[in-house]
């Protein structure tokens, strides 16, 4: 009862309840007068045909496409109502426009070491095509002189985090899709709090859709008060208007401009299984020590000076700034960002290219599986030519709607060769992927449509470092803790559900 009381009284319910009153009056609004003056159902009819028609040449992946054309053919009014006010990628226009002269200010500073690129391309052709894309398409480069260190849960990681922010002295830059007040951000809020009083520039980016359920919407008054920065990406307000499809979905923490952290983990208990929902819950993450840090600190400073309106020094932030002494190298590690505003989805294409240039084997952590025909045909590919593809998904999901969905995609990768792992302590988070002992990416982008396509993401490549092998090893140990799916599980899926699944797919990318 008193989950229930809560949840009513809680902002998202507000908001939700005011923003679904405004859709609903638009929708009425509009078949009333539709009953009252044929010609309006004419005119909505030739909206939603046009609407149709754009969608059809717009390029945007096929499944999104027919997805929303299904929509809007079958409930005209409110189909077209819902995709003009949520279906499109887009944020307001000034601050799309800040977040492309951000990333113009910062385009020199990321530029390319030819030396480095050139020694990959002299080990590994492939690889360093690889790399190529990345630099080229998401703009940030490859380095050396970074050390790794992967994290196979979010308790491990935390720790590292609490080291690692007690040294800080200069700084400390965090960008969060998820806080939730309990011990894992006390114990963070704390070491905050202190250092801002020793005169560190402490800032926070927080997503507000992310924390609408667990933060109150003065939050950042809140922070400001005691001294540290802060901004909210993208208010969750009561507006109907608002297009909330874009959220920033990173997790990123800096110090000192030369340690950086990332992955599937946020700043609640759950992720550090202080407080237990959906069993266990296994994520992963990383730790960066070096020159690629740098990649990270400008992707949180292009941020900050959006949501801030305030301009940047950024050569006071490079990671030799207050480290004299060099890094040492740990193979080649290329940090990248992902935004659903330049029509480029990096995210799935850095996937893309492990799956397929995978020769011996590749295994894959991923909470959610609601892939496009690009990466189910990858994926099946691989398993056919001969390679050891296995996904690892949770075996106690957090949402059972996208559960079944993502259950629903089991069918034709196990026919294909393809190892599916469902993992049975609890729910995994993590997003990960191992290739051939050589390359591996964690990060925070899920394998589904809203990950690919709708946010601000974030992801570590890596070739020959040291958490490569780290991954492979926590892998193999995952894949013993889990149930492996087989073909006979497959074909006892009753009518019902398969029923249910066929919608659901339909549906995929708007879930």
């Amino acid at each position: 009862m008193d989950k229930i009381t809560k949840r009513i009284f809680s902002r998202l319910f507000f908001v939700g309840v005011a923003i679904l009153v405004q859709v609903f009056w638009i929708i009425l609004s509009v078949a009333t007068l539709g009953s009252r003056l044929p010609f309006m159902t004419l005119l909505v009819e030739i909206v939603s045909l046009l609407a149709v028609l754009w969608l059809v040449n717009k390029d945007i992946n096929p499944a999104y496409k027919l997805a929303w054309t299904i929509l809007i053919l079958a409930v005209p009014i409110a189909g077209a109502v819902i995709y003009f006010m949520f279906g499109k990628s887009r944020l307001a226009k000034d601050l799309n426009e800040k977040l492309e002269e951000a990333r113009r200010e910062t385009a020199e500073l990321l530029r390319e070491d030819r030396e480095v690129t050139g020694k990959l391309a002299e080990l590994d052709e492939e690889a360093a095509l690889q790399s190529r894309y990345i630099c080229d398409y998401a703009g940030f480069p490859l380095y050396q002189k970074t050390e790794t260190q992967y994290f196979r849960v979010g308790e491990e990681l935390y720790l590292a985090m609490i080291e690692e922010l007690n040294r800080a002295e200069h700084f400390i830059f965090l960008e969060y899709f998820i806080i939730d007040d309990g011990i894992m951000w006390q114990g963070i809020l704390d070491i905050l709090e202190y250092k801002v009083r020793m005169g560190v520039d402490v800032r926070l980016i927080y997503d507000d859709v992310g924390c609408v359920d667990t933060l109150p919407a003065n939050f950042y008054m809140q922070l400001r008060r005691r001294g540290i920065k802060c901004e909210v990406f993208n208010p969750f307000l009561p507006i109907a208007s608002v297009v909330l499809n874009n959220r920033d979905h990173r997790k990123i923490m800096v110090i000192d401009g030369h340690t950086a952290f990332t992955g599937g983990i946020n700043l609640a208990d759950e992720y550090i299984n202080r407080k237990k929902r959906f069993g266990y819950w296994k994520d992963t993450g990383i730790l960066l020590r070096g020159e690629a840090v740098w990649s990270f600190t400008l992707m949180f400073l292009q941020m900050w000076s959006v949501l801030s309106g305030q301009k940047q020094d950024y050569l006071k932030y490079r990671p030799h700034e207050w480290h004299s002494e060099d890094f040492a190298d740990d193979g080649f590690v290329q940090p990248y960002g992902d935004t659903p505003l330049d029509h480029e989805t990096v995210g799935e294409n850095v996937y893309l290219n492990i799956i397929n240039r995978a020769r011996k084997y590749i295994y894959i952590f991923t909470p959610y599986l609601v892939t496009d025909n690009e990466i189910t045909t990858a994926l099946c590919l691989a398993a056919k030519s001969g390679t050891d593809v296995r996904i690892v998904t949770p075996g106690i999901p957090d949402k059972k709607l996208v559960f079944l969905l993502t259950q629903s995609y089991y069918d034709k990768l196990i026919q294909s060769g393809v190892r599916i792992f469902e993992y049975k302590p609890g729910f995994l988070h993590a997003k990960s992927f191992v290739c051939d002992d050589e390359i591996a990416t964690v990060g925070t982008i899920n394998l589904d449509f809203r990950s690919l396509y709708l946010h601000f993401e974030c992801g570590v490549w890596m070739y020959r470092s040291e958490a490569v092998l780290q991954i492979k090893e926590d892998a193999l140990a995952i894949f013993k803790e889990c149930r492996e799916v087989t073909w006979e599980d497959c074909k006892k899926k009753s009518l019902g559900k398969r029923l249910l699944q066929s919608v659901l797919r339909l549906f995929a990318p708007l879930l």
